[in-house]
């Protein structure tokens, strides 16, 4: 099929884990999802109150974003690299798919626009990074790392952080002020 020698070939992997992930959260789920969480409104007015120490949380972000990059990159010079992508693709779809259904179930449209906020600025920034590293897992031997696609996926995901760090606090803070 031509579609798996396109970069749509990734809408084939992620969506079928979206998928799986708002089955599992509306099947499997269900009694998880009406306990307290994140989007519960004690959570919520909790998180408007609290200062971000961002000494501390920087090495949260980095343990969360850089780690699974290491990890993929690592792979991606092995015999397993095709699979990785796969598997990683699959796996983010899945939790992109809780993620925004237990924010829909909880709290309705604004649970949706909560996850949408609560990703933006950086994941316009992780998306890149985390795409031409998938990339060159799919399609070694064809392509080659270099050091242009080591300065651009180390860029990207730096600025991604420091977004996260500064700036998307203070975006989901006005937003939950809107509630």
């Amino acid at each position: 099929m031509k579609i798996f020698h396109s970069r749509k070939q990734f809408l084939v992997f992620f969506m079928p884990g979206f998928l799986l992930g708002i089955i599992y959260v509306n099947f499997f789920a269900r009694k998880y999802v009406a306990e307290p969480g994140i989007f519960s409104d004690y959570f919520l007015n909790q998180f408007q109150k609290v200062q971000v120490d961002a000494r501390e949380y920087i090495w949260y972000l980095l343990r969360v974003r850089a780690l699974p990059l290491f990890a993929l990159a690592g792979l991606s010079f092995t015999k397993a690299r095709k699979i990785s992508a796969v598997l990683f693709l699959i796996w983010t779809g899945i939790s992109g798919g809780i993620f925004i259904s237990m924010g829909v179930l909880n709290m309705g449209i604004r649970g949706s626009l909560l996850c949408m906020i609560g990703l933006l600025p950086q994941f316009l920034f992780y998306i890149p990074a985390y795409l031409v590293l998938l990339w060159h897992c799919y399609t070694l031997p064809q392509s080659q790392w270099n050091r242009q696609k080591i300065i651009f996926v180390s860029l990207m995901m730096s600025v991604g952080i420091l977004l996260e760090l500064y700036v998307n606090p203070v975006i989901v803070k006005a937003f939950l002020s809107t509630l």
